[in-house]
């Protein structure tokens, strides 16, 4: 049984909802629970939560997903605190226990002080921004991409806990020219890419090698 933890950040704030993640949220549910051999849990950080808990929830995880939205250039503040505070209830209790490095030298192996090894982490992010201002010459961003710009010290942040990453799905221009059966039928093929393929064919692999 493989453990899926989902955590909605898609934050109600201001003029936003959080329709678009929390639909993306309870697709991710229903999949796995549509798929047999998988158990999920799931937060919603607009809900109060517990962060002993949810510490427990990252230690019980195979794999953990996110979903957020980008504001100003950054997750939500509310997903921030909870990764602030969860991560900090997490010291020593599951999720790292150290910056890893050692007085004896203290210039090396910092990062390396985690306790999730073995566990992956997956995210998906919704923009205003059209994916073209990722990769066109002289756009804003620069021709540099979502997980290595944007979302690069969100990746360290997972990569600090020992977890590491699946392929990343980006939504673009949401806000303006939103298509969300056309993003849900997109996001069921990632998941079934990430979980379904893969976990088919260890399983052929394994009869082969039987055989």
């Amino acid at each position: 049984m493989k453990k899926i933890f989902v955590i909605n950040g898609g934050q109600k704030f201001g003029h936003s909802g959080g329709r678009f993640n929390k639909t993306i949220t309870d697709a991710t549910i229903d999949f796995f629970r549509n798929q047999s051999g998988f158990e999920v849990k799931y937060t919603d950080i607009n809900e109060a939560y517990d962060p002993a808990e949810e510490v427990e929830k990252y230690v019980w995880a195979d794999v953990v997903i996110y979903h957020t939205p980008i504001w100003w250039f950054h997750v939500p503040h509310g997903l921030k605190k909870y990764i602030d505070v969860v991560f900090t209830e997490g010291y020593a209790k599951g999720i790292y226990h150290s910056d890893g490095r050692s007085s004896a030298n203290p210039a090396i192996n910092y990062g390396t002080g985690g306790m999730l090894h073995g566990r992956q982490y997956m995210v998906t992010s919704s923009w205003n921004a059209p994916k073209e201002a990722f990769t066109l010459p002289d756009e804003f961003f620069n021709e540099t991409s979502v997980d290595n710009g944007v979302l690069f010290g969100f990746h360290r942040m997972n990569a600090f806990t020992g977890m590491t990453p699946l392929e990343s799905l980006h939504f673009h221009d949401v806000e303006k020219n939103a298509d969300v059966q056309r993003d849900l039928l997109i996001y069921t093929d990632h998941l079934t890419k990430n979980f379904i393929t893969v976990k088919t064919q260890k399983h052929e692999h394994l009869l082969n090698c039987a055989n």
